[in-house]
């Protein structure tokens, strides 16, 4: 059951501004077209790495009276952007979401240090970066939203995927604790695990520098997910466009997120729910095997 879950947080009622960070494919497109859709006067802030790589797309979202503009979540003085917009451009944005993103996959003992870094730079370091920018405004005026887009992988990583897990796993934990740290104001944090949804992301998958493995791999899980990388061998089931449905409605507290802007985690993609049972099963089977040393380890009362 659930513990200190806040149930009444508040949504004012105005349109809102998004920022959206890795807006150039996936679900991040996804959810800056759905919103635009909604004709109730959002204001999005598009955003992306190399927006000269998308004109098609810049200009389709200007027309629809957003803006694109360009961010590197890596760099250190990524907040800038966030400041700017509050302090000299009149922007007061209600809701970011964290969702740019990559992964690199090798065996652990394989990844160069460069490799874990740039990860972490990307999937943790960056989103904590812009977090730290926005809150202080969203606490100011007692409302917000923080969304990080997050993985299975970040429950419980496969094999290959050691360094994108850490920086997932690393993400979802700064949330669970900010969402406790700011529900007192009125500002919601939420992470979002995906499964395996058919967004392209396939493209942005990184073969490690050290690849192949040692020999002494060979055959195992891991080899057969290095083996079949951009094979198309996995299928990618979940639809994008609904996911940024229900993240949508999450986050303005309509349709199925009527009366649930306490919760703190969504989970998105039936392999996610068929991962989530595994680890749950996981968990019981660790404490029916240790839970008596779990409960016997205090310090004796003399």
């Amino acid at each position: 059951m659930a513990t200190n879950i806040i149930n009444t947080f508040t949504t004012p009622n105005r349109p809102l501004t998004w920022l959206i960070t890795g807006c150039s494919s996936g679900l991040g497109l996804a959810l800056v077209r759905h919103i635009q859709r909604q004709d109730r006067g959002h204001r999005v802030i598009a955003t992306s790495r190399n927006p000269s790589k998308t004109p098609e797309l810049v200009d389709e979202v200007g027309r629809k009276g957003g803006r694109w503009l360009k961010l590197d979540v890596d760099d250190l003085d990524s907040s800038t952007l966030i400041d700017d917009l509050e302090s000299s451009q009149g922007y007061q944005i209600d809701v970011l979401v964290n969702n740019a993103g990559y992964s690199v996959h090798n065996a652990v003992e394989h990844f160069t240090e460069g490799e874990v870094r740039a990860m972490m730079d990307t999937l943790y370091f960056g989103p904590s970066r812009l977090m730290r920018a926005v809150l202080p405004h969203m606490r100011a005026r007692r409302f917000g939203v923080i969304v990080n887009i997050s993985s299975g992988a970040g429950l419980e990583g496969r094999e290959s995927m050691g360094a994108y897990a850490a920086a997932k796993a690393a993400l979802d934990g700064v949330t669970k604790v900010l969402a406790k740290e700011v529900a007192p104001f009125n500002v919601r944090a939420i992470y979002v695990p995906l499964g395996a949804l058919n967004t392209g992301f396939g493209s942005k998958i990184v073969v490690g520098k050290n690849y192949p493995m040692n020999d002494d791999y060979t055959g195992s899980a891991a080899d057969h997910i290095m083996s079949s990388l951009g094979g198309g061998s996995y299928r990618m089931d979940g639809d994008p466009d609904k996911a940024a449905n229900v993240v949508y409605e999450v986050i303005v507290g309509e349709g199925v997120g009527k009366g649930k802007e306490g919760e703190r985690v969504l989970p998105l993609g039936r392999d996610l729910a068929v991962r989530v049972k595994q680890i749950v099963d996981q968990w019981n089977h660790t404490m029916e095997v240790f839970g008596h040393v779990c409960n016997n380890v205090y310090v004796d009362d003399n």
